[in-house]
């Protein structure tokens, strides 16, 4: 039976921290050099100059190998800084509109919600019923569509409308700018 002591799930265990009576062992250029007791094994690291580190305490027997863990751990921090720094993070912003809002009114908001999906950010847009406006729930989705296509160049629609009690939410993210644009995607001028 393996008992393996857990700092952390993230820490890999090095050297004398490893509890186990035999591992699976690793050599520093990747070659399998077998099964052996952990002292044996910890004395083979020690002759080479570096680390016994644990790789996979799950396996049977688990595996460990023979590495600096200075430098496995400054690559590993390395690697997962250059992921958070390519990670792109999108903020969701809301619209909201009402039923009987005018021209100009939708348009400001429209060029709003274009701005933010410029930006690379979803867009929530609810549109919000009030008192006897709940009867006539296809205007708030007539309201939507066109919304969805004063927008269609900069984003599209991720999660279809939806009625939630006294409103309606649609979910609109970004279109990735893939470099031309088409002339016959160029938006009509508004009447």
């Amino acid at each position: 039976m393996y008992i393996i002591s857990t700092k952390s799930p993230q820490a890999n265990l090095i050297n004398e921290d490893i509890k186990v009576k035999e591992v699976r062992v690793v050599g520093e250029g990747g070659e399998q050099l077998g099964i052996m007791s952990t002292s044996e094994a910890l004395q083979k690291a020690y002759d080479a100059g570096v680390d016994l580190v644990l790789m996979a305490p799950n396996a049977v027997p688990p595996v460990c190998r023979i590495m600096d863990y200075g430098k496995f751990r400054f690559e590993k921090e390395k690697k997962e800084k250059e992921s958070r720094k390519k990670q792109q993070t999108a903020e969701v912003k809301e619209v909201q509109l009402s039923c009987r809002i005018d021209t100009h009114d939708f348009e400001t908001k429209a060029n709003r919600a274009i701005g933010f999906l410029k930006r690379g950010d979803k867009v929530k847009v609810i549109v919000k019923f009030r008192g006897r406006e709940m009867a006539h729930v296809d205007i708030g989705r007539e309201l939507l569509a066109r919304f969805e296509e004063y927008c269609s160049e900069f984003g599209a629609v991720d999660k279809k409308p939806n009625l939630e009690g006294r409103f309606i939410t649609m979910f609109m993210a970004p279109i990735k700018a893939t470099g031309t644009k088409s002339a016959d995607k160029e938006k009509p001028a508004a009447e």
